[in-house]
C-alpha cells in the first residue's frame, strides 16, 4: 500500500515537473503589458483578462508537454544534457501517457481560447473572432510543433523567431487587441521588448544545452551562432529589449520607475558575462524569466496607477 503511494507521489511530481512551473511567469508576461496599456484608457476587463491568463497558461503547458515528448522521443533528452531530468527521460511516465496529456490539453486549450473570443467579440464581429480563433488554433499548433515530428522548427533554429512572435507581438498586441479592438502602433515597442527578453530566455536554455542538442542533430540558433557569439547575442536581446521600452516611455517619470525593474537585468547580465561553464547557466534560467515578469508587472502597475 506504502510503495503504491509512493509511485503515485513521485507520479504526480514528474507531472508537475513536465509541467515547468518556473516557465509559466514569463508566459503570461504579455498578457499583462497588453492588459496594463488597456486599463490606462479605460477598457479593462477582469473576465477576459482571467480567461487571457489561463489560455496563455495551458498554451504555455501545452508547449511544455510537447517539448517533453518531442525531445523525449527523439532522443535529445539523455545523459548527456545538462538541467533537470525530463519525464520521459525518467521512464516514469510513457509516451502514450504524455501523448494522452497533450491531447487532453489542447482540448482545454481550445476551449480557453474560443470561451476568450466568444467573451471579447460577442457573435457579431464574425470576421474578428475567425481571425483570432486561426490565431488561437495556429498557436496550439505551433506549441506542439517546437520538438514534435521531423519538420519540428525548434530543430531548424527557429525557435528564437517563433518564440519573439508569440511571446511579443502576438501575446501583447492580441491581448490588447481584445479589449480595445484596435491596434496600437506604439505598443510594438513593449511588445517587441518582452518577445526579445523572451528569445533571450530561449537562447541561454539553448547555450546551457549547446553540447547535447550537437550531439543529438538539434539545430538551435545558439549552436549555429556558437557560444561564443551567442553570449553577444544575449547580451544584444537584452540591451535591445530595455531600449525599446524606454522609447515607448520617453522622458518622463514612468522612465524612471521603469528603470527600477532592469535592475535584475543589469544583475543578470553581470553574472551571465563572468559564467565559463554551461552547466552555471541553469539557474540564470530562472532569474531571467522571473526578472522578464518583474518587467510586465512594474509595466501593467505604471499603467494602472498613473
Amino acid at each position: 500500500m506504502k510503495k503504491n503511494g509512493f509511485r503515485s507521489m513521485k507520479k504526480l511530481q514528474v507531472w508537475i515537473s513536465a509541467c515547468r512551473l518556473r516557465t509559466l511567469p514569463l508566459s503570461i508576461s504579455g498578457a499583462i503589458v497588453g492588459s496594463g496599456a488597456a486599463y490606462s484608457i479605460g477598457l479593462f476587463n477582469l473576465t477576459i483578462f482571467v480567461l487571457t491568463i489561463l489560455s496563455t497558461l495551458s498554451l504555455q503547458i501545452l508547449s511544455n508537454l510537447a517539448n517533453d515528448y518531442g525531445d523525449g522521443v527523439k532522443g535529445t533528452d539523455n545523459q548527456n544534457r545538462i538541467g533537470p531530468e525530463r519525464a520521459l527521460q525518467s521512464g516514469v511516465i510513457s509516451p502514450k501517457q504524455m501523448k494522452n496529456a497533450i491531447a487532453i490539453n489542447v482540448i482545454i486549450c481550445f476551449f480557453l481560447v474560443v470561451t476568450l473570443i466568444y467573451i471579447a467579440f460577442g457573435i457579431d464581429k464574425f470576421l474578428t473572432s475567425f481571425v483570432f480563433i486561426a490565431l488561437g488554433a495556429i498557436a496550439i499548433i505551433s506549441a506542439i510543433k517546437y520538438t514534435v515530428g521531423t519538420s519540428a522548427y525548434g530543430y531548424r533554429a527557429l525557435g528564437d523567431v517563433v518564440v519573439f512572435l508569440f511571446f511579443g507581438w502576438l501575446s501583447v498586441l492580441g491581448t490588447y487587441f481584445l479589449y480595445s479592438n484596435q491596434i496600437n502602433f506604439s505598443m510594438f515597442l513593449p511588445a517587441s521588448s518582452i518577445g526579445f527578453l523572451s528569445a533571450a530566455v530561449l537562447n541561454l536554455n539553448n547555450m546551457r544545452d549547446f553540447e547535447s542538442d550537437k550531439l543529438s542533430n538539434k539545430h538551435t540558433l545558439a549552436g549555429l551562432l556558437g557560444l561564443n557569439n551567442s553570449r553577444y547575442y544575449h547580451l544584444a536581446l537584452i540591451l535591445i529589449a530595455m531600449l525599446l521600452m524606454l522609447l515607448y516611455f520617453g522622458l518622463s517619470s514612468e522612465y524612471l520607475l521603469m528603470m527600477i525593474g532592469f535592475i535584475p537585468l543589469f544583475i543578470h547580465m553581470f553574472i551571465f558575462y563572468k559564467v565559463q561553464t554551461p552547466e552555471n547557466y541553469d539557474p540564470q534560467l530562472k532569474i531571467l524569466a522571473l526578472s522578464t515578469f518583474l518587467v510586465a508587472l512594474i509595466f501593467g502597475t505604471i499603467h494602472v496607477l498613473i
